[in-house]
């Protein structure tokens, strides 16, 4: 069945030095060059650019000046012919160039369609299509990396090779039930399914191990910045990100409501949340600020609790203490260029396991050690985004985890002596799950689910 020619615009909405509408299918080049007051689109070479004049269809008035590139599949990202069409910026500008395609016959691309269609004509497979995604989210060079490495086909090669030990088992097996008088064919005993599904596990296992750095470094740690008013929260969100977005004031419960900010940290970004102070208020709109940011605390996976090193330490910093006990988090202690008057031995105490960071925000001293302590929480120190495969995607997780269960499954078999043929049916289980991670074997429902998310134009 013939595919539409699909349009959309592939740069972000609002005024800039350039702006794109492009089009794949293959009508692009015949809806686009009757439009086109320059060369002979049809006769030009491919992966080049030319400059003209955009028409009006109707009037043959110029709309736009414009520069057209022309890729002709299969060498383009969807592996069918491709136009973009480069125009100045504007608003308007733009939305009439799209305007003037779709009404010669292109559709309107849906999200995600361009990349769902390099997928779905074999250019990348899903793990790759959901990295373009990564790759437009990423925070940091790191998260960047990653996400390149996986768009390069990294995971999917180590997937395939998985999946390629998991179905050779399973053909000898079917070869040992089908075919047993061929001598020359091993036999697939107990033992040796139990060596090649051991094999495929620790593999599982080791890149779950690596998940929860990967999970960090695609999807940052939401971080929330605690205690009680007048501590120096907002001082420390100005220091770490490096400007002023939250107002400092000596005025108790000057922020009203939750901040929030993403910073990159030794590589790892950080969704920081400056929370309105934690205490009893009868300020509507602060009492407001105050819920949000106990909201905040349940669901962040770091936690920076602010203490003042000139003032004591009083019930409410103890409360929130309490508050946090059991989560990850690192105390600072702000404000020591005042007089001491906190007791650090008895905050060393609350405090337990967990770090313990002094700081003179005012002054600009003990955010390096603060940033090295939020590095070596989650990554010891050590984040390695070279030959390391990162899992970061949920999905892939997800079915990783399903992956490992299905593999335990066989071994659980294995060793009480079950028919081989039986054992067979969870390491079929798992080669499906992996393929479920690069698109084999998952349903058009989930494709559509998956491409839904991504911006219009990509």
């Amino acid at each position: 069945m013939e595919k539409d020619t699909i349009a959309a615009i592939s740069t972000p909405i609002g005024e800039g030095a350039i702006a794109i509408v492009r089009l794949s299918g293959e009508e692009a080049v015949s809806i686009v060059n009757p439009l086109f007051d320059g060369k002979d689109l049809t006769n030009v070479d491919s992966h080049t650019i030319h400059y003209g004049k955009l028409l009006d269809p109707v009037t043959s008035e110029m709309v736009e000046e414009v520069m057209v590139t022309v890729m002709k599949g299969p060498k383009t990202f969807t592996k069918e012919d491709v136009i973009e069409i480069n125009c100045h910026g504007g608003l308007a500008s733009v939305n009439r160039l799209l305007e003037i395609v779709l009404s010669r016959g292109a559709r309107l691309a849906e999200p995600g369609e361009f990349t769902k269609r390099a997928f779905l004509n074999g250019r990348i497979d899903l793990s790759q299509a959901e990295a373009v995604m990564d790759l437009i989210r990423a925070k940091t060079d790191k998260a960047m990396n990653i996400a390149l490495k996986q768009l390069d086909g990294k995971l999917s090669k180590l997937v395939n090779q998985l999946r390629q030990s998991l179905i050779e088992t399973v053909a000898h097996v079917e070869v040992n039930i089908d075919y047993p008088e061929y001598d020359d064919v091993e036999e697939m005993s107990h033992q040796l399914l139990r060596e090649k599904t051991e094999e495929v596990y620790q593999e599982v296992e080791r890149l779950l191990s690596m998940a929860r750095q990967g999970k960090i470094l695609r999807e940052g740690i939401a971080t929330a910045i605690i205690g009680r008013p007048n501590v120096g929260k907002s001082s420390l969100l100005n220091a770490l990100v490096h400007e002023t977005k939250a107002i400092v004031t000596d005025i108790p419960g000057t922020t009203r409501d939750v901040i929030e900010e993403y910073v990159n940290i030794r590589g790892i970004p950080l969704r920081l949340v400056d929370t309105a102070g934690i205490r009893e208020t009868e300020d509507i709109v602060e009492k407001i600020g105050v819920e949000r940011s106990r909201k905040v605390l349940k669901e962040s996976d770091l936690i920076l609790l602010v203490l003042n090193y000139g003032e004591t330490l009083s019930d409410e910093d103890r409360q929130l203490f309490e508050a946090i006990k059991g989560l990850e988090y690192i105390v600072i202690v702000n404000k020591t260029d005042l007089p001491q008057a906190l007791d650090i031995d008895e905050v060393k105490r609350l405090a337990g396991n967990q770090k313990v960071i002094t700081t003179a925000l005012i002054e600009d001293k003990g955010i390096d050690q603060l940033e090295d302590a939020i590095a070596e929480t989650f990554f010891a120190g050590d984040i390695d985004s070279g030959d390391l495969t990162y899992v970061s995607n949920v999905r892939h997780i997800q079915l990783l985890q399903q992956t490992m269960k299905a593999l335990e499954d066989a071994k659980g078999a294995i060793d009480a002596g079950m028919p081989i043929d039986l054992v067979q049916i969870d390491v079929t289980r798992a080669w499906e799950l992996l393929g479920e991670i690069v698109g084999d074997t998952v349903q058009d429902s989930l494709i559509d689910q998956l491409f839904s998310q991504f911006c219009l134009g990509k």
